[in-house]
Protein backbone atom coordinates (compact mmCIF):
# COMPACT_ATOMS: atom_id res chain seq x y z
CA UNK A 1 0.00 0.00 0.00
CA UNK A 2 1.15 3.42 -1.03
CA UNK A 3 2.10 5.92 1.93
CA UNK A 4 3.16 9.48 1.24
CA UNK A 5 3.42 11.86 4.39
CA UNK A 6 4.77 15.62 4.32
CA UNK A 7 6.67 17.40 6.66
CA UNK A 8 8.53 20.86 6.94
CA UNK A 9 5.48 23.13 6.25
CA UNK A 10 5.18 26.55 8.01
CA UNK A 11 5.28 30.41 7.85
CA UNK A 12 8.25 32.07 6.10
CA UNK A 13 8.48 35.58 5.23
CA UNK A 14 8.88 36.65 1.25
CA UNK A 15 12.06 35.80 -0.49
CA UNK A 16 13.06 33.00 2.23
CA UNK A 17 12.64 29.54 1.88
CA UNK A 18 11.56 25.88 2.50
CA UNK A 19 11.93 22.38 2.09
CA UNK A 20 9.14 19.93 1.76
CA UNK A 21 9.70 16.57 2.66
CA UNK A 22 7.26 13.48 1.78
CA UNK A 23 8.15 10.32 3.52
CA UNK A 24 6.99 7.45 1.22
CA UNK A 25 6.62 4.12 1.09
CA UNK A 26 4.98 1.07 -0.34
CA UNK A 27 6.08 1.49 -3.77
CA UNK A 28 9.28 2.00 -5.84
CA UNK A 29 10.39 5.58 -7.28
CA UNK A 30 11.23 4.19 -10.66
CA UNK A 31 7.52 2.45 -11.19
CA UNK A 32 5.73 5.83 -10.59
CA UNK A 33 5.56 9.21 -11.84
CA UNK A 34 5.79 11.45 -8.78
CA UNK A 35 3.79 15.12 -8.49
CA UNK A 36 3.81 17.97 -6.23
CA UNK A 37 0.55 19.81 -6.14
CA UNK A 38 -0.64 22.82 -4.06
CA UNK A 39 -4.22 24.28 -3.60
CA UNK A 40 -4.48 27.54 -2.39
CA UNK A 41 -7.50 28.96 -0.66
CA UNK A 42 -10.46 29.71 -3.13
CA UNK A 43 -8.37 28.15 -6.09
CA UNK A 44 -7.86 24.54 -7.25
CA UNK A 45 -5.62 22.09 -7.03
CA UNK A 46 -2.12 22.67 -9.29
CA UNK A 47 -0.09 20.41 -10.32
CA UNK A 48 3.17 22.22 -10.00
CA UNK A 49 5.95 19.74 -10.96
CA UNK A 50 6.36 15.61 -12.17
CA UNK A 51 8.99 13.68 -12.91
CA UNK A 52 8.59 11.30 -15.53
CA UNK A 53 7.95 7.21 -14.88
CA UNK A 54 9.38 6.97 -18.23
CA UNK A 55 12.26 8.92 -18.39
CA UNK A 56 12.74 10.63 -14.85
CA UNK A 57 12.57 13.80 -16.30
CA UNK A 58 11.43 16.74 -14.53
CA UNK A 59 8.90 19.31 -15.30
CA UNK A 60 7.80 22.53 -13.83
CA UNK A 61 5.14 25.08 -14.28
CA UNK A 62 5.53 28.24 -15.18
CA UNK A 63 4.72 29.62 -11.43
CA UNK A 64 7.04 27.65 -9.54
CA UNK A 65 9.95 27.42 -12.62
CA UNK A 66 13.62 28.59 -11.58
CA UNK A 67 12.45 28.92 -7.94
CA UNK A 68 11.54 25.44 -7.14
CA UNK A 69 13.14 22.13 -7.63
CA UNK A 70 12.19 18.31 -6.29
CA UNK A 71 14.36 15.42 -5.53
CA UNK A 72 14.22 12.21 -4.08
CA UNK A 73 16.43 10.23 -1.93
CA UNK A 74 16.30 6.56 -2.53
CA UNK A 75 17.85 5.19 0.38
CA UNK A 76 15.70 7.33 2.57
CA UNK A 77 12.11 7.05 0.56
CA UNK A 78 11.67 10.41 0.71
CA UNK A 79 10.85 12.88 -2.15
CA UNK A 80 11.57 16.66 -1.40
CA UNK A 81 10.53 20.20 -2.53
CA UNK A 82 12.62 23.02 -2.20
CA UNK A 83 10.92 26.09 -2.54
CA UNK A 84 13.14 29.22 -2.97
CA UNK A 85 12.52 33.09 -3.47
CA UNK A 86 9.20 32.23 -1.94
CA UNK A 87 6.42 35.03 -2.57
CA UNK A 88 2.83 35.66 -0.47
CA UNK A 89 0.93 33.94 -3.81
CA UNK A 90 3.16 30.77 -3.06
CA UNK A 91 0.87 30.16 0.35
CA UNK A 92 -0.88 26.99 -0.43
CA UNK A 93 -1.53 23.83 0.96
CA UNK A 94 0.70 21.52 -0.71
CA UNK A 95 0.85 17.86 -1.53
CA UNK A 96 3.23 15.17 -3.08
CA UNK A 97 1.48 12.74 -4.76
CA UNK A 98 2.23 9.48 -6.98
CA UNK A 99 0.90 7.78 -9.85
CA UNK A 100 1.63 3.86 -11.58
CA UNK A 101 0.45 5.24 -15.11
CA UNK A 102 3.36 6.19 -18.09
CA UNK A 103 1.52 9.74 -18.14
CA UNK A 104 3.03 12.47 -20.31
CA UNK A 105 4.29 15.23 -17.45
CA UNK A 106 5.21 17.49 -19.87
CA UNK A 107 0.69 17.98 -19.95
CA UNK A 108 0.66 17.25 -16.73
CA UNK A 109 1.73 20.67 -14.98
CA UNK A 110 0.19 23.82 -14.75
CA UNK A 111 -2.57 21.95 -15.47
CA UNK A 112 -6.07 22.08 -12.85
CA UNK A 113 -7.57 18.94 -12.78
CA UNK A 114 -4.43 16.27 -13.37
CA UNK A 115 -5.10 13.86 -10.66
CA UNK A 116 -2.72 11.10 -9.29
CA UNK A 117 -3.52 7.43 -7.71
CA UNK A 118 -2.18 8.12 -4.18
CA UNK A 119 -1.65 11.26 -2.09
CA UNK A 120 -0.58 12.30 1.01
CA UNK A 121 -2.10 14.36 3.56
CA UNK A 122 -0.83 17.93 2.88
CA UNK A 123 1.10 20.40 4.51
CA UNK A 124 0.75 24.53 4.78
CA UNK A 125 2.47 27.02 3.68
CA UNK A 126 2.36 29.98 4.25
CA UNK A 127 4.22 33.28 2.76
CA UNK A 128 4.39 36.58 4.39
CA UNK A 129 4.69 39.80 2.79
Amino acid sequence: EVDLVESGGGLVQAGGSLRLSCAASGFSFNDYAIGWFRQAPGKEREPISCISKIDGATYYADSVKGRFTVFSDKAKNTLYLQMNSLKPDDTAVYYCAVDPSPMDCSLVVGVVGADFGSWGQGIQVTVSS
